[in-house]
């Protein structure tokens, strides 16, 4: 028997206020990083024009989380995350929906994002999903940002 939907999540635009619980959140789900501060990527995130994070809550708590923003063409998601004892619930999917229709309401034509290759069960939920894998190569650096 496959996993049960027990409900529909309510989900919403993060405010400052969500930070801690929905970093919390990050970590909880092994998303994080030493060479990333979440904080900062919260903050940068809730920020940007073209950006923001969509919480999912039950009874006012976040237990979902996922970023998504856009460069005008291409829509990428990040930090999708689902409270492990919560996972196969439906919150994930859910969330990722939120986030497509978000992206459609800026009328950006492509949805991507980046999944860290030995993440297995990560790959499989996209894949359920309808995502497939790109012919592409993610390059990039780290740039020395003076604070």
């Amino acid at each position: 028997m496959g996993r049960q939907h027990l409900y529909r999540p309510v989900i919403a635009d993060a405010t400052s206020a969500d930070a801690a619980a929905v970093v919390a959140l990050w970590h909880a789900c092994g998303l994080t990083r030493p060479w990333n501060d979440p904080d900062a990527d919260f903050a940068r995130a809730l920020a940007g024009a073209g950006s923001t994070i969509l919480v999912a809550r039950r009874a006012a708590v976040p237990v979902g989380s996922v970023m998504v923003g856009h460069d005008g063409h291409r829509g990428w998601l990040y930090y999708l995350a689902v409270r492990p004892d919560l996972q196969g619930q439906g919150i994930g999917t859910a969330l990722f929906a939120a986030a497509e229709h978000w992206l459609r309401d800026r009328s950006v034509p492509k949805l991507q994002l980046m999944v860290r290759t030995d993440n297995d069960a990560a790959i499989r939920f996209y894949h359920r999903l309808g995502l497939g894998r790109q012919e592409v190569v993610v390059l990039g650096r780290f740039l020395d940002i003076a604070t």
